[in-house]
């Protein structure tokens, strides 16, 4: 079911923090009154998170599994459909999570997979999510302490409460192409269907608009400033007077362009299933090329 933009609230404000944290930041909240700590690294194709976790992570860190924790098994509703509210729940809770307790998670360096984990947790409820923005690079980077430490947490008490952030269906995203603004998050060439490396069918939704995540960071990995995301997003239609959705291959960059809309004061509904839900229905049309 779709969840109309109006429900999302003024200019995309989710909540009472900011989304983003920067490493000093973060470096003085751990001294001072250390947050959940989630490790979310992860990349489509592989090497496994947990490989890269057990080298080395954050002081306190919880790895939590994009594919096990942050989505249900792939099928017809895509290759990363949204978790069922129970599992995600004792994920979370597994991880530490609580309703009350601030929520930092990180990725390697440009918040694909901490931006999926930013909006899953969102979209069950929880008001207090930040992103380290730059990541795990940053983070080494600024000289401070990893770790191979697995922390000992105690079970947090976070309830998953499915709606809090705005959601498309297939029918939703078809109708949004038409009467607002729909950005296609992957590459140009995927756009295209040019180059379809995952999914059975290569193209695009007919009437999105090529909106290339890789577009929203700079070459550290951080997120551009919020005037130039908003800027970027202008050209391609997308702005806080128009209803806004985003989809990619399976829910996994777009909602990383959720997050940079956010950031730029956008509020947008991500359909969730993505192009990987689109063409498990052969009745959906395709189109290729620029337009």
């Amino acid at each position: 079911m779709d969840t109309p933009l109006s429900n999302f609230g003024d200019h995309g404000q989710t909540g009472d923090v900011q989304p983003l944290i920067d490493v000093a930041d973060l470096a003085r909240l751990l001294r001072h009154d250390p947050p959940t700590l989630l490790d979310v690294r992860w990349r489509l194709g592989g090497p496994p998170g947990r490989a890269a976790y057990d080298a080395g992570h954050l002081p306190g860190a919880v790895f939590v599994d994009l594919d096990r924790d942050l989505a249900a098994p792939p099928g017809p509703q895509g290759r990363h459909p949204l978790p069922p509210p129970d599992a995600f729940e004792e994920a979370m809770r597994r991880a530490g999570v609580s309703a009350g307790r601030t929520v930092v998670v990180y990725d390697d360096a440009d918040s694909t997979a901490a931006g999926r984990a930013w909006w899953t947790l969102r979209y069950f409820g929880h008001t207090r999510v930040r992103v380290l923005d730059g990541g795990y690079h940053a983070w080494v980077g600024a000289g401070q302490p990893v770790t191979t430490e697995v922390p000992d947490v105690a079970p947090g008490d976070f309830t998953a409460r499915p709606g809090g952030m705005p959601v498309l269906d297939a029918a939703g995203a078809a109708a949004l192409a038409k009467a607002g603004v729909l950005l296609d998050a992957r590459s140009a060439e995927r756009y295209r269907g040019e180059n379809e490396p995952v999914d059975p069918v290569a193209g695009h939704i007919p009437g999105a608009v090529s909106a290339p995540t890789v577009g929203n960071v700079g070459v550290d990995g951080r997120f551009l400033p919020p005037g130039v995301l908003r800027d970027r997003f202008g050209e391609l239609g997308a702005t806080d007077a128009v209803d806004v959705g985003v989809y990619c291959g399976s829910g996994v960059t777009a909602a990383h362009e959720v997050l940079a809309l956010h950031l730029a004061g956008i509020p947008a509904a991500l359909y969730v299933g993505s192009w990987s839900n689109w063409v498990a229905d052969p009745g959906n049309p395709v189109a290729t090329g620029d337009g």
